[in-house]
């Protein structure tokens, strides 16, 4: 799931605070008889919370810190004083978070909004004094209630990328080389497969000083859905695309039928993805001459089911701009 510093999955053990226990002091002072009871409450144990942080972009730093714990309530004390609340345990996560029931896979929360604070492990509350057991009958209460424990959750964490548009295709389908092209993203880029190994980020330039963000996911193969190569890690991110641009090169063998194997793929993988808007990009169509080209247009045309298709060229830089005009009227339609 890792290159360098990039984590995208844990495993936590999460522990909120035990509340502190009530006390059951009798008040005793000089000059005072029968003082009674004056035991205050005990404090609240601590919180587990998860917070977001749109300055994080990994979970790396929870990659090495699988337990976490809060602190416990201090006891309640004489004078009805109440015991401190145990200090809460915040989680920093990046926007796209999504927290799962280790045991049930069950999707607990999801974050989405920077600073947005959620309650995974609820501390134990504090048990009562004895001065909430006096009564005309029982006027001298010695007793007082313990704290409650607190809740202990495994759970599964996972970052889902916050982009406007994903990259699929397959591997060295020209990807990196795209994104290198268009943002100031600077990936991995070889000419062997599966150079990228973690998803990438940049950010498109447009017109008028606007922008939108860009993800070149790692290149699905066939059978990534049911775990093959190294795309089904990363077929999450594509989740939270609002566009797929399908990259597919000049030179493919098939470029229909390399297209509707990645369709397939996502379809396998969660059927949802095929409602988000898609683009195909035909890269690397400068190996291709205008005659070539005209071929490749006419054998291609009416076969994608109404999906809008252009060629392009990231090396030779052709047909960016009409890639960015494209890809910008379809997020703001």
């Amino acid at each position: 799931m890792t290159e360098g510093n990039f984590v995208d999955y844990v495993k936590l053990h999460l522990k909120s605070g035990k509340g502190g226990q009530g006390s059951a002091h009798m008040r005793r002072e000089k000059y005072i008889e029968k003082g009674g009871p004056d035991g205050g409450d005990g404090g609240r144990g601590g919180h587990v919370i998860i917070k977001g942080n749109k300055n994080l972009w990994t979970l790396y730093h929870l990659k090495f810190k699988r337990h976490i714990s809060a602190g416990h309530g201090e006891h309640g004390r004489k004078q009805e004083m109440s015991g401190a609340d145990g200090e809460d345990q915040y989680i920093d996560v990046p926007l796209g978070t999504v927290i799962r029931d280790k045991e049930t896979e069950e999707i607990l929360h999801e974050v989405i909004n920077d600073g947005q604070e959620i309650i995974i492990a609820k501390g134990g509350l504090g048990g009562r004094g004895n001065t909430h057991f006096k009564n005309s009958v029982n006027q001298t209460p010695r007793y007082a209630q313990p704290g409650l424990e607190g809740e202990e959750i495994d759970v599964t964490v996972e970052l889902k990328i916050l982009a406007d548009v994903g990259l699929v295709g397959f591997p060295n389908a020209g990807k990196s080389t795209l994104l290198s092209v268009i943002t100031a993203a600077k990936p991995k880029i070889a000419n062997y497969e599966f150079t990228t190994l973690k998803p990438n980020l940049g950010i498109v330039e447009y017109r008028d000083y606007q922008t939108f963000v860009m993800a070149d996911i790692p290149g699905i193969i066939e059978g990534a859905a049911e775990g093959k190569g190294l795309g089904h890690r990363f077929l999450r991110h594509i989740e939270r695309n609002s566009t797929l641009l399908f990259l597919i090169p000049a030179d493919a063998p098939d470029i229909v039928e390399q297209y509707q194997v990645l369709l397939d793929e996502l379809r396998r993988y969660n059927p949802e993805l095929l409602d988000k808007d898609k683009l195909i990009a035909i890269s690397k169509s400068d190996m291709l001459d205008e005659e070539l080209k005209g071929e490749l247009d006419a054998s291609i045309k009416g076969k994608f089911n109404n999906v809008p298709y252009l060629f392009i060229s990231s090396v030779a830089q052709q047909g960016l701009q009409q890639l960015k005009d494209k890809l910008w009227q379809m997020l703001n339609n």
